[in-house]
């Protein structure tokens, strides 16, 4: 035992020491039922001919690659993201600083609710 951890348990050190040397040990019965509710649990193996099987074309492997992306919800969200890529790639710089205008009149900073004092009482 290191002497910090004797500082920090002080009077109480002798106690701790007994106990971990007295760690209760899990019985045999107690594992070989774990280890069956473990091995219960497991998938079952895949037979060898499906995993051998060639890859399949048309209309099945389609819907393959659609579960894969995780069906039509995600597909169209894809989707909108690639749009809006392409409209945020091809929308001119000066179209985007009217948008972003820095005027503090329409910033997020005239409706905060807390001021420049609060921030620095809070040490941030």
């Amino acid at each position: 035992m290191t002497d910090q951890r004797r500082k920090e348990e002080g009077a109480l050190a002798p106690l701790f020491e007994a106990e971990r040397r007295d760690a209760p040990m899990p019985s045999g019965d107690w594992m070989a039922r774990m280890e069956a509710l473990a091995l219960a649990e497991q998938p079952a193996p895949r037979p060898e001919d499906v995993r051998s099987a060639p890859p399949r074309r048309g209309v099945a492997s389609w819907r393959e690659a659609l579960r894969v992306f995780g069906g039509w919800p995600a597909l169209a969200g894809l989707a909108a993201a690639c749009a809006a890529g392409v409209w945020i790639g091809v929308a001119s710089p000066q179209t985007m600083t009217t948008w972003l205008s820095t005027d503090s009149s329409t910033s997020l900073s005239a409706i905060d609710p807390a001021s420049g004092f609060d921030y620095a009482m809070l040490g941030l």
